[in-house]
């Protein structure tokens, strides 16, 4: 099984995100940094959602809120 890893640092991800945008393809990302293709993607994919370019799916800001509110309900009970 494969450990976890630490979390990338949002500069990274945010410079691979505009790299993407300015046409390199995730997979030469991926070869050349070390997040996966499909990390890289979901990544692009989030800041579309956070920028509102596609409504599917919560933002950061909601998916923080969402889990804010579990734990305080868990808290609770």
């Amino acid at each position: 099984m494969r450990k976890s890893h630490a979390p990338y640092p949002p500069e990274l991800r945010r410079r691979l995100v505009e790299m993407v945008r300015a046409g390199r393809s995730p997979a030469e990302l991926a070869e050349q940094f070390e997040p996966s293709e499909q990390c890289i993607r979901n990544w692009v994919k989030q800041a579309d959602r956070d920028s509102a370019k596609c409504p599917d799916g919560l933002t950061t800001a909601e998916k923080e809120e969402l889990g804010r509110l579990r734990r305080e309900n868990r808290a609770l009970r």
